[in-house]
């Protein structure tokens, strides 16, 4: 089982957890997720988690002292290079499949929600061992990224998805934009759904699904397919592509 411990200002954001692959992932106990009050390792009578930035300037910065606190305590006497100890944030390395799937290797993470104008930069130089960010953008907390983080790396635990390697197919997974699928009615407003997918032949459609995965990659991300493991055919395929798009 995976363990999966969030520290953060806002625990009750997190309703997100109870739902979906999520909660289904948590009941059958493929991952043990936690979540952690801030506040709660802060001291005082007020239990304050951020002060002005030395220097000046806008905005509040979240106090070293109740994250090495509660990162400690979550530890419970573990070296912290154990695990990751992964800090949301926009100056981290940015979020892809493939880093979910290097993440949903260990047995543990702990993501230490941001807030505010920032953490004390002694929290990046001495707790964390790796920063993450979901995009060039800012939010207001790290809440809703350690949701993304949270969501990628459960469902590729084996049995999350419930069929075997339903993940392998998602988009990116295999460097590639998921192609289109369909269900019925079979025809809808005059729209009809491709004869292959009706065939029942399953070579077909999933050269037809390849292909496709392949067009969409080349007309939506082509810089994904500069990385894409392509096998002969799919070259051969992406040349016809490139030879139509110069006859028009």
């Amino acid at each position: 089982m995976m363990r999966i411990d969030i520290l953060t200002l806002l625990p009750e954001a997190f309703i997100y957890l109870n739902y979906s692959i999520l909660q289904r992932a948590q009941a059958a106990g493929l991952v043990d997720i936690h979540l952690h009050h801030l506040r709660e390792s802060a001291t005082g009578k007020h239990r304050v988690t951020d002060e002005p930035p030395f220097g000046g300037g806008g905005g509040m910065v979240l106090k070293p002292e109740p994250i090495f606190t509660a990162v400690e305590s979550i530890l419970q006497g573990e070296q912290m290079n154990d695990h990751p100890i992964i800090l949301m944030t926009p100056q981290g390395r940015p979020f892809t499949q493939s880093i979910a799937q290097e993440l949903s290797q260990h047995e543990r993470l702990l993501l230490i929600c941001g807030r505010y104008e920032g953490v004390d930069e002694r929290v990046r130089q001495h707790l964390v061992t790796d920063e993450i960010s979901i995009g060039d953008y800012v939010l207001t907390g790290g809440e809703l990224a350690a949701m993304v983080v949270v969501d990628a790396v459960v469902r590729l635990l084996p049995g999350a998805l419930g069929a075997a390697g339903a993940a392998e197919t998602d988009s990116h997974a295999t460097g590639l934009l998921e192609g289109p699928h369909y269900t019925k009615p079979a025809s809808f407003r005059g729209w009809d759904v491709p004869d292959v997918l009706r065939s029942g032949h399953a070579g077909q459609v999933a050269r037809w699904r390849r292909q496709e995965a392949l067009r969409r990659t080349w007309e939506r991300r082509p810089d994904l397919l500069l990385t894409a493991v392509l096998s002969e055919e799919d070259k051969w395929f992406l040349g016809q592509l490139a030879a139509g798009e110069e006859d028009t």
